[in-house]
């Protein structure tokens, strides 16, 4: 017999909190910046490296990897995703 869920969903929890956009927020820039992560590992490229190719200060490259650093610009996440070859896709749902 398979089980109902109980109760409201996570989502519908954090709205009720006040604090949806905040947290989804943190979760979206924590993907990215694991992502860029990766990226950076599979093209063996420095922090260093990739500052340089963004044209950019290693400070803040290092922003830009902080998951707990939600301040970043449309441009600087365009940028970074070309240095490491990739493309930014942005989504409203």
């Amino acid at each position: 017999m398979k089980k109902k869920n109980i109760g409201s969903s996570f989502d519908s929890w954090l709205r009720e909190e006040g604090i949806y956009e905040e947290v989804s927020a943190t979760a979206i820039k924590r993907v990215l910046a694991r992502q860029l992560e990766a990226a950076m590992q599979e093209k063996h490229l420095s922090k260093a490296e990739l500052a340089r190719r963004m044209r950019t200060s290693r400070a803040a490259l290092d922003r830009l990897l902080d998951p707990d650093h939600d301040a970043v610009t449309l441009n600087t996440l365009r940028k970074a995703a070309t240095a490491v070859g990739r493309e930014l896709r942005l989504e409203l749902v």
